[in-house]
C-alpha cells in the first residue's frame, strides 16, 4: 500500500512508502533524536539542560512531513517512559513526561507535527519561508515547556521565563540557523540529482 505523495524530503528521497518503511523510519528518527539528546549541557539554577534535541525535531517533523513526524516524536517519548535510554543522559522514565522538562517534550511532539506540515506547503524549500517556520516551530516547544514549567514548579513567572526560556535564545537561534540553512540546501542537491 503506498501513501499519496507529499513534497517533503522524506518523500524527494524514498518516494515509495508502506508501512514498514515508515516503521523504519520512525525508529531512525527515533534513535536520530535520542542522539541528539545526549548532546546536554546542564544550565546553572535551571532544571530544563540545553541540549540538541530541538535541532533534531525541527529536521525531522520538516522532513518527515506533519503525520510521519509526530508519530516518531510520540515513539521517542513512548520509548523514553516505557524505559529505553533515549532521554538526555541516557536517561529514562515517567517522570521526565510530568516533570520539569515534560512540556518541552510535548511542545516538541506538535512542533514536529507543525513543522512537517508546513514543509508539506513547500515552506522548508526556500530560506524566506524556512526561517518563520523554524521560529514558529521553536515558540510552540518553548510555549508549552515554559507553561508547563512554571505549574510544576510553582515558581513565579519571572523565575520560570528566566530559567525556562531565556538562557537557551542564543542556543536556539544557532539550531534555527542551522535547519533554515541545511533544508534548502538539501533541497536543492536534491533537485539537482532528480
Amino acid at each position: 500500500m503506498t501513501t499519496q505523495f507529499q513534497p517533503t524530503l522524506r518523500y524527494a528521497l524514498l518516494s515509495r512508502s508502506t508501512l514498514a518503511t515508515n516503521v523504519a523510519l520512525a525508529i531512525g528518527g527515533t534513535a536520530f533524536i535520542a542522539a541528539m539528546a545526549q548532546i546536554s549541557f546542564p544550565l546553572p539554577g535551571s532544571p530544563v539542560p540545553f541540549t540538541g534535541q530541538t535541532l533534531a525535531v525541527l529536521l525531522l517533523g520538516s522532513a518527515y512531513g506533519a503525520n510521519l513526524g509526530i508519530a516518531t516524536l510520540s515513539l521517542y517519548i513512548a520509548a523514553g517512559v516505557a524505559g529505553l535510554p533515549v532521554f538526555t543522559q541516557s536517561t529514562h522514565g515517567l517522570s521526565h513526561l510530568t516533570g520539569a522538562t515534560g512540556g518541552y517534550l510535548v511542545g516538541m511532539a506538535f512542533a514536529s507535527y507543525i513543522s512537517g506540515f508546513l514543509a508539506q506547503k513547500k515552506f522548508d524549500q526556500r530560506f524566506s519561508t524556512v526561517i518563520p517556520t523554524m521560529v514558529i516551530s521553536n515558540l510552540i516547544i518553548f510555549t508549552f515547556g515554559v507553561l508547563w514549567l512554571q505549574h510544576v514548579t510553582a515558581q513565579s513567572w519571572n523565575w520560570t521565563i528566566a530559567h525556562g526560556f531565556t538562557p537557551f535564545i542564543a542556543g536556539e537561534a544557532l539550531k534555527i540557523a542551522i535547519a533554515s540553512t541545511s533544508l534548502p540546501v538539501v533541497w536543492r542537491l536534491v533537485s539537482r540529482i532528480k
